[in-house]
């Protein structure tokens, strides 16, 4: 994995091992990616001296899994809107109520409505 950063004042674009924290003008890359990227017209391009990793640290990976498992575990309620992907469960469903024909002022009725708030 690799992180490639654009320096617009010195027209350079920086090639270098994945990034710990978020930067603007800055992607992660695969290590195929980070091989294969060429600079624009005109910028230099500057890789990492050293291999890049080719895979995420597994205690990483790790720790993410658990955290999912130990959310999931906890059995919290989906929001109101919306379903598990896994389970399929719904958390109640955001309808708003429907129009009367005489409230429609003889104008023909839009696709969008104001939903009232969940809270209330």
């Amino acid at each position: 994995m690799a992180t490639l950063t654009f320096v617009y004042k010195d027209s350079t674009a920086v090639v270098g091992p994945l990034a710990t924290i978020s930067e603007p003008h800055s992607w992660d890359l695969c290590v195929i990616h980070a091989g294969r990227i060429t600079a624009p017209k005109g910028w230099e391009l500057v890789r990492h001296a050293g291999p890049l990793p080719s895979h995420t640290d597994d205690d990483d990976l790790s720790a993410l899994a658990d955290a999912v498992r130990e959310g999931r575990a906890a059995g919290s309620a989906m929001p109101a809107g919306f379903s598990d992907p896994v389970t399929g469960v719904h958390g109640g469903a955001l309808v708003a109520a429907p129009v009367r024909q005489g409230e429609q002022n003889g104008r023909k009725r839009g696709h969008l409505r104001v939903l009232p708030d969940p809270s209330d």
